[in-house]
């Protein structure tokens, strides 16, 4: 097949998800530099990429999301898991769960610690603080006018207020704003939506960009490979439809395709562990071993209880008028349950009084489901989702073919060592003590999943929690940040590709270790920061 070559460009970005478009938008201020960005997925030109609720009809979708499978998992006793990530302009942004979520002080000093300067809590703060534009205003944690808008959520339910009362019974503080570097506590999440519309990444970020005369988007453009000339990227070879393209790039290019698609497109480039390469027959241009290692993700195990004598969603959704209600609701005041992020009120805490910090959080819902795609339950229920915040198992992604339409393996690992079968097992003791309470009590709690057959022993609640256990869609690690002597670092702490110069990754897949929370304004950190350092290394 012919490959038609396009114009040089001083930057190509290769994905428009959530780092991507914020490291396009900062590039293309520059009017003397050309930027092209090649995004696999299309625009978001349909109405469930904005009405919040609309993620129960994107996660799934082949037109929004990669609808990536894990490996069967040992630790999940032989459970295949569905791995949303997604396939649009904003990427994820576009169909997450929308929770404005930091993490704690405590992960960015370790990564620190780890002998990488400049990103300590002090040092990444700033950026957090320029990323936003926060209902609560400017101060020394928060800021105004930047593009990640952040605003209190538009629907409360009585049934999670009962659940925030139960947490404070059993000792867990209340927290009113979960980003301040101490997220312990409890109460509701602060979310990324404007005035009731969900803000990606694309809507706070690229689209506006994209008046300008130098910042050009290929939608449809699936990346074939990186081109290395020798040690230096030098370009890239992508697909839209029947054709194939070559863009060269005079500056950098930046790899910004996530923790799973960003390892894809290295391996397919030869740039990987040299086994794998040649095993498929792929041609090594760098002997990488830590390309799709490292992979770290939130396991969450999805407890329910049927509730009586209050509201929550199943009822709602399953009665006409009610759901015409909530229709009419969101049409005229932007309020209501269609507002509403995938869970609204979150826990902080720890699984013991000897734990240095927070080591747990709860998503709690009004609502309850077999899984994400199938219908809400008949009956009235609240799912009570607690992850391990510091998982120490570690899986890999990795190619199966050298085909680009062919899927990755992801093996999770989920549950593969002995310290996060025990946290798991803690999470649901914890989670049994909550519903125990006063506040919740009175609500009759009649424990559905993992069920009351479910002994209290480690062993029995390990295993349950193989059984409930789900993705909580938080991929990191799989082109790690680390220091010269770290075998598995990929980029160093200025996020360029240690064996290959001109190349930069820029997403999730830099983390070193998970951050203690959602991981998606993490990743727009990245992104503000990633891009400015680019800046600085070319003024110098």
């Amino acid at each position: 097949m012919a490959i038609e070559t396009t114009d040089t460009f001083d930057y190509i970005v290769i994905g428009a998800g959530t780092a991507g478009c914020i490291v396009a938008e900062r590039l293309s201020r520059d009017p003397a530099s050309k930027v092209l960005v090649l995004e696999a997925g299309g625009n978001d030109n349909w109405i469930w990429f904005h009405i919040p609720v609309g993620y129960l009809f994107a996660i799934g979708n082949e037109r929004s999301d990669w609808r990536f499978q894990t490996d069967r998992e040992p630790g999940l006793n032989g459970r295949s898991l569905a791995y949303p990530r997604g396939k649009v302009i904003g990427g994820s942004s576009a169909i997450n769960a929308m929770i404005a979520m930091r993490g704690q002080a405590a992960d960015y000093d370790h990564w620190q610690s780890l002998g990488l300067p400049g990103w300590a809590w002090s040092d990444v703060l700033p950026w957090f603080r320029k990323l936003e534009d926060h209902f609560l205003g400017e101060s020394n944690l928060h800021g105004t006018g930047g593009g990640w808008r952040v605003e209190p959520p538009r629907v409360r339910w009585g049934v999670l207020d009962a659940v925030a009362q139960a947490a404070q019974e059993l000792g867990v503080p209340p927290n009113q704003d979960f980003n301040t570097g101490d997220n312990e506590g409890v109460g509701y999440f602060h979310v990324n939506q404007k005035r009731g519309r969900r803000w990606s990444a694309a809507r706070g970020f690229l689209k506006p960009a994209l008046k300008r005369s130098n910042l050009r988007l290929q939608t449809g453009a699936t990346v074939e490979r990186l081109i290395v000339d020798g040690k230096k990227a030098s370009g890239v070879e992508y697909r839209v439809g029947d054709r194939v393209f070559r863009a060269k790039a005079a500056g950098e290019v930046i790899l910004s395709a996530g923790a799973i698609g960003s390892v894809q497109i290295l391996q397919r480039s030869g740039l990987g562990p040299a086994s794998i390469l040649s095993a498929l027959g792929i041609e090594v241009t760098a002997d990488i071993p830590g390309i799709g290692e490292n992979l770290q993700d939130h396991l969450q195990q999805r407890a329910i209880y049927k509730v009586t004598g209050t509201r929550t969603l199943n009822e709602t959704y399953h009665s006409l008028p009610r759901r015409g209600m909530m229709g009419l609701e969101y049409l005229l005041l932007r309020r209501g349950p269609l507002t509403m992020a995938p869970s609204q009120l979150g826990i902080f805490t720890r699984t013991g009084k000897n734990v240095a910090r927070p080591d747990v959080q709860f998503h709690v819902q009004p609502l309850s489901l077999d899984r994400f795609g199938e219908p809400l339950h008949r009956f009235p229920a609240i799912t009570i989702s607690g992850c391990n915040l510091t998982p120490t198992s570690r899986g890999q992604v990795y190619l199966h073919s050298p085909e680009i339409d062919a899927k990755p393996g992801i093996r999770c690992n989920y549950l593969s060592t002995d310290h996060d079968r025990h946290i798991a097992a803690e999470i649901i003791r914890l989670t049994r003590r909550l519903v125990r309470q006063p506040s919740l009590q009175r609500l009759s709690p009649e424990e559905y999943l993992p069920g009351p057959s479910v002994g209290d022993s480690t062993e029995a609640l390990a295993a349950a929690a193989g059984d409930i256990g789900t993705t909580i869609f938080h991929p990191v690690g799989t082109a790690k940040m680390g220091s010269e002597s770290d075998p598995l670092a990929v980029v160093d702490e200025r996020l360029r590709v240690r064996a290959v110069t001109g190349l930069r990754i820029i997403d999730a897949s830099v983390m070193p270790t998970i951050t203690s929370g959602n991981t998606n304004t993490p990743t727009a950190m990245i992104g503000l920061k990633g891009a400015e350092m680019i800046h600085e290394d070319r003024r110098r």
